[in-house]
C-alpha cells in the first residue's frame, strides 16, 4: 500500500531547523572569547526604528578579548552604545570617534553557571521541539493507517523511524550543549 503523503525527510528538516536554531542561540551566549556572534541580539534604535547592530556598523574581533564595532553613520553612535549597555551582556563600550571598542572580561565562576544554566534552558527547548515535530508525525502516521491508506507495518516501520530519528537529534542537541559547557567552562 502507498504511504500516502508520509515524509520522513521533511520531519527530519523540521527537527533540524530547530538544531540549527539552538546552535544560533548559543552562539550569542558569551564564553571566555570574544565573538562577533556576541552582538548578534543588540537591537539598535535609530533612524525612527529598532535595527539589528550589523545593519548599523561592521563587528570584528581584533584580539581574543576584544570586540569592535566600525558605525558607519557618526550619528548613531550614541544609540549604538547605549544598545550595546542595555542588552545585558556585560559589555561596556570604550567610545572613540565612530568605534567602539568592547573589551570582554574574563567570566566570573557565577557568571559561568548563569550562562550554562541558559544554555541547557535553550536545549531543553529544542528537545521539546524536536518532540513535538515528532509527535506530528506519529500522528500522520496513526491518521494514515486509520484511513487505510497504510498498513500496520508500514506504521510500525515508520514509527521505529521516526524514533530513531528523534533519538538520533536528541543526541546531537545533547553534544551541541557538551561542547557550548566545555567553551563556556574553558579558562
Amino acid at each position: 500500500m502507498a504511504q500516502g503523503n508520509f515524509d520522513i525527510g521533511d520531519l527530519e528538516r523540521r527537527m533540524r531547523a530547530a538544531i540549527d536554531a539552538l546552535k544560533r542561540e548559543l552562539s550569542g551566549l558569551r564564553s571566555g572569547r570574544a565573538s562577533a556572534n556576541l552582538l548578534d541580539p543588540v537591537m539598535v534604535n535609530v533612524y525612527g526604528q529598532k535595527m539589528p547592530l550589523n545593519q548599523v556598523g561592521s563587528v570584528s574581533v581584533p584580539e581574543p578579548r576584544m570586540l569592535t564595532v566600525q558605525v558607519w553613520d557618526k550619528a548613531a553612535v550614541p544609540a549604538v552604545d547605549k544598545a550595546i549597555r542595555e542588552a545585558n551582556l556585560g559589555l561596556n563600550p570604550i567610545v572613540d570617534g565612530t568605534l567602539l571598542r568592547l573589551p570582554v572580561p574574563a567570566l566570573t565562576q557565577e557568571r559561568r553557571q548563569e550562562l550554562i544554566k541558559l544554555a541547557h534552558k535553550y536545549a531543553e527547548q529544542t528537545r521539546v521541539a524536536v518532540r513535538n515535530v515528532r509527535r506530528d508525525g506519529m500522528e500522520l502516521l496513526k491518521k494514515l493507517e486509520k484511513d487505510g491508506k497504510m498498513s500496520q507495518d508500514e506504521h510500525r516501520g515508520n514509527s521505529t523511524k521516526v524514533q530513531d530519528l528523534t533519538d538520533k537529534l536528541v543526541k546531537d542537541i545533547d553534544q551541541v550543549l557538551a561542547n557550548k559547557e566545555g567553551e563556556i567552562n574553558k579558562v
